[in-house]
C-alpha cells in the first residue's frame, strides 16, 4: 500500500513539477510587491486545483461518454505522458520552456492573468497532470476511497507547490536556474518508466478485452 501511494506521489510530483514552476514564478512576478507575489501564488495554485479536480472527477466520464474505452485512453495517456517525459529529459527543460512561452506572449502585469497563464496553466496543471490524474482515478480499477486517497495525494502536492512558490526566492538562491532544469530532467525519467507502464498496461488490457 505504501510503495502505491508513494508511486502515485512521485507521478503527481513529476508532472506537476512544483520545482520547475518557481523559475517561471519569479520570471513573472520580479516586478510585483512581496504581497502581490503572495496573491498571484495563491490564485495559481486555487484556478489549477480546480482544474485538477474536475478532471479527477469529470474526466473519465467525458470519455465514456464518447465512448472511449478506458484502456485505450490509459494507452494513449501512457503515450503522451511518455511524451511529454522525453520532452523534459531531451528538449527544453520546463522553466526554459515556460520561461520562453511567457516572455512572448504576456506583457502585462495583471495579476489574474498572470496566475491563470503561465502558471496555472501549463506549469502547474500541466496536460500531462491532467492525463495522469484521469489514469490514477480509473473507476474501473479503483474505489472511491482509493480515489480519494489519490485526490489527497494531489491536493498535498498542490499544497508543497503553494508553499515553494512562497518560498521562491530563497529556493532559487540555492539551486539556481541550472537546478531546476536538473531536478525537471530527473523527473522526466521516472515519469518515462510510469508512463512506459501504463503504455503497455493499456495495450495489454485494450486485446484481453478484445
Amino acid at each position: 500500500m505504501l510503495s502505491v501511494l508513494f508511486t502515485q506521489f512521485v507521478v503527481l510530483w513529476a508532472v506537476i513539477d512544483p520545482i520547475g514552476s518557481i523559475p517561471v514564478y519569479l520570471s513573472q512576478t520580479n516586478h510585483m510587491s512581496k504581497k502581490q507575489q503572495r496573491i498571484v501564488a495563491l490564485k495559481a495554485v486555487m484556478i489549477a486545483t480546480l482544474i485538477l479536480l474536475f478532471f479527477l472527477v469529470a474526466g473519465q466520464l467525458l470519455l465514456e461518454a464518447m465512448q472511449i474505452p478506458l484502456p485505450a485512453f490509459q494507452a494513449a495517456g501512457g503515450l503522451v505522458l511518455l511524451l511529454f517525459a522525453l520532452t523534459m529529459i531531451f528538449g527544453e527543460s520546463k522553466p526554459d520552456q515556460e520561461t520562453r512561452m511567457c516572455s512572448e506572449s504576456l506583457t502585462h502585469s495583471d495579476l489574474s492573468q498572470t496566475a491563470v497563464f503561465p502558471l496555472a496553466v501549463p506549469s502547474i496543471a500541466s496536460p500531462g497532470a491532467m492525463m495522469a490524474i484521469v489514469l490514477l482515478t480509473d473507476n474501473h480499477r479503483f474505489a472511491i476511497a482509493e480515489q480519494a486517497i489519490t485526490a489527497g495525494i494531489m491536493l498535498l502536492v498542490l499544497a508543497i507547490t503553494l508553499l515553494l512558490l512562497l518560498g521562491a526566492n530563497v529556493i532559487h538562491r540555492f539551486i539556481g536556474h541550472v537546478g531546476a532544469s536538473i531536478i525537471s530532467r530527473v523527473m522526466g525519467l521516472i515519469l518515462a518508466s510510469v508512463a512506459t507502464s501504463n503504455l503497455l498496461q493499456g495495450i495489454l488490457d485494450f486485446y484481453t478485452l478484445a
